[in-house]
């Protein structure tokens, strides 16, 4: 089928900090030497910020190198970091722990709350009023490639198809974007970001890349209750000490908290539900006190990579470059993923105007991976590079190990410690498991599923090819059912997997794919890697307020 085509010098796919760090890094250099600069970018979201989801408490080195008068300029930065707590929970209790024994990476000093949503929207306006087309709505769906096997763009979803994939009565075809390099940006797991890590097989010297998932809810609490800039983080309860996990709540502006509960994905028991320890933790007294009378605005999950410097795949490849998330620059001992996402977008954008200034096109950017080396943001996750392989071996003994390093160190250990195997891979048979017996929501501090997904104002429409797609349609009740107990209905923050049985009991998997809000924890924890996550059309899935 004919697309139309559109031309421009740099394609970025992805409306996240990332891809609008690059945006505006290529516009200013743009600038600066006085030439025309032709930048697309194009995000699946309806707006900047519709998916954007995140703790958080942000760094602002990154934003204050890309923008110095960003406080001039309005950015949405507004609760400065007043103080830090970190507890080991209990079921009841909570012990404390001094900030004078914390390792740096956990003092916020200096950082800010924030919503990562917002501050999105403001760099999309600042972006495009350096003259970048920014297009909300448009998702990525496929890779285009020239003869000689280089990126040349991508071409955007088709819209109005059918659930058969016929075309129905309001269809589109997607556009093609070329450009003479392009960005991806699309966050964990990016649709078309793996699909390049598997082409190029840019993952061949990495460790495997290892995930958790993130759930969060928004919440107006009473003026009484509220402390704006104070940061709270735990670990321990709900968690066992096998499993990691934590804990955050964070006081933004405007008696608003972020209250936010984060699982790995390496878990081995398959009857454990992220959400349902989500909703546990926040019964906790140490975290209820604050919800207590306030009122939950808004709910979103997503995944996030925490794999660290030793999993990062070749960022480069012909005529491309992965940025931010859709690479794995997260700094999972400090909780914070935006200011990686900020500098590696900007050292990605200055190798390309390099490039193009010098009538390069569609070859690899080898100046980005090693500005990358030479840059703060590789020693920072060079010292941090053992958080995530100490903990995997335990609460007690990960986080003893881990402060060793880093207290003792200074994260410059002689040794750098690996993942052996990928997160699916680590379950284990659903009998050789106990199964967790979680207790019914409340309807004050916990809550059903389906009420969440609705305060997400995701939207699908129904009538579309599904876009959680079955490699093979027997595998979840032949071995997902059979062996783990079908891990999909609980490891979905979203009821999408449900598990329905007819009059003779046959059991049947039922995709709700409108529920989906985009986290990818299936394509990500899914044991059979049976299911597969591809872009809905442009414009639907969640939209989140503040987040």
């Amino acid at each position: 089928m004919q697309r139309e085509a559109m031309e421009f010098d740099v394609v970025i796919v992805g409306g996240g900090p990332a891809g609008l760090a690059s945006a505006i890094r290529l516009k200013q250099l743009a600038a600066e030497k006085g030439s025309e600069l032709a930048v697309c970018l194009i995000e699946k979201g309806a707006e900047i910020g519709a998916h954007i989801l995140s703790g958080a408490v942000m760094d602002p080195r990154a934003l204050t190198e890309l923008l110095p008068n960003w406080k001039e300029d309005g950015a949405p930065l507004n609760a400065p970091v007043c103080e830090d707590r970190f507890f080991i929970f209990s079921e009841t209790g909570a012990t404390r722990l001094p900030n004078s024994l914390l390792p740096q990476c956990f003092h916020n000093e200096g950082n800010y709350v924030i919503s990562l949503g917002n501050v999105c929207r403001w760099l999309g306006e600042q972006a495009e009023a350096l003259g970048v087309e920014i297009y909300p709505g448009f998702a990525g769906a496929e890779v285009l490639f020239d003869d000689n096997g280089a990126v040349r763009g991508i071409a955007t979803g088709d819209m109005g198809r059918l659930h058969d994939g016929s075309e129905g009565p309001n269809f589109q075809v997607g556009m093609e974007l070329l450009g003479k390099y392009t960005f991806f940006a699309e966050g964990c797991r990016g649709h078309l970001g793996k699909q390049l890590i598997e082409k190029f097989d840019l993952d061949r010297d990495a460790d495997p890349q290892t995930y958790g998932i993130g759930l969060k809810e928004l919440w107006e609490v009473q003026p009484d209750k509220h402390q704006a800039g104070l940061v709270v983080h735990s670990g321990g309860w709900p968690m066992d000490a096998a499993t990691y996990g934590g804990g955050f709540l964070y006081h933004l502006e405007n008696n608003q908290v972020a209250v936010g509960f984060v699982v790995g994905l390496g878990y081995e028991n398959p009857h454990l539900s992220p959400y349902e320890e989500f909703q546990r933790f926040k019964t906790h007294p140490e975290i209820r006190k604050f919800l207590d009378g306030g009122k939950r605005i808004s709910y979103g999950a997503r995944a996030l990579t925490a794999g660290g410097l030793q999993s990062l795949p070749n960022t480069i490849f012909p005529g491309g470059v992965l940025v931010g998330d859709d690479a794995g620059f997260l700094n999972a001992a400090r909780i914070k993923g935006s200011h990686c996402a900020i500098k590696t977008g900007a050292l990605a954008a200055e190798a390309c105007f390099t490039a193009l200034q010098a009538g390069r096109q569609h070859d690899e950017l080898t100046a980005y991976p090693e500005a990358f080396r030479n840059s703060w943001l590789y020693d920072e996750l060079h010292e941090a590079r053992n958080f995530k392989p100490w903990m995997a071996k335990g609460l007690k003994l990960g986080s003893i190990m881990f402060g060793i390093d880093q207290l003792l160190f200074r994260g410059k250990a002689p040794w750098t410690l690996h993942h052996s195997k990928p997160d699916h891979a680590k379950l284990k048979p659903a009998a050789d498991c106990p199964k967790i017996d979680y207790p019914k929501p409340d309807g004050v501090i916990t809550f059903d599923r389906l009420s969440s997904v609705f305060l997400s104002s995701t939207n699908h429409e129904e009538d579309q090819p599904c876009h959680l797609q079955l490699k093979d349609a027997a595998v979840p009740i032949s071995i997902n059912l059979a062996q783990y107990d079908a891990p999909e209905q609980r490891f979905c923050p979203a009821g999408v997997y449900e598990i329905l049985r007819d009059d003779t009991g046959t059991p049947r998997l039922q995709i709700n794919a409108q529920n989906c809000v985009h986290c990818k924890t299936c394509d990500i924890k899914d044991p059979t890697q049976n299911i597969n996550w591809v872009t809905p059309q442009g414009g639907e899935g969640p939209t989140y307020p503040n987040m």
